[in-house]
């Protein structure tokens, strides 16, 4: 997997930094142990299960407050 990061705002440095990734090998994964990998399913079941879980103990008022947050803090960060 390959981590995206912020190309430069100079258009030469961009440009040449596109050319660099689009020329470079691709980097070769390393393995996960089994104790790694048993891991990484424990937390993917978790993460899948964690929201649904997460939303059916709170109470519909709860759930109101928490998306009404999230849409203020939303449009306070477009302003």
């Amino acid at each position: 997997m390959i981590r995206s990061r912020k190309l430069p705002k100079d258009t030469n440095q961009r440009a040449a930094e596109i050319v660099r990734l689009a020329t470079q090998e691709q980097e070769e994964q390393p393995t996960r142990t089994p104790i790694q990998e048993y891991l990484a399913q424990i937390g993917r079941k978790g993460g899948l299960v964690g929201g649904k879980a997460r939303a059916e103990s709170m109470s519909a008022r709860r759930r109101k407050q928490i998306a009404q947050k999230a849409a203020q803090s939303r449009w306070a960060a477009k302003k």
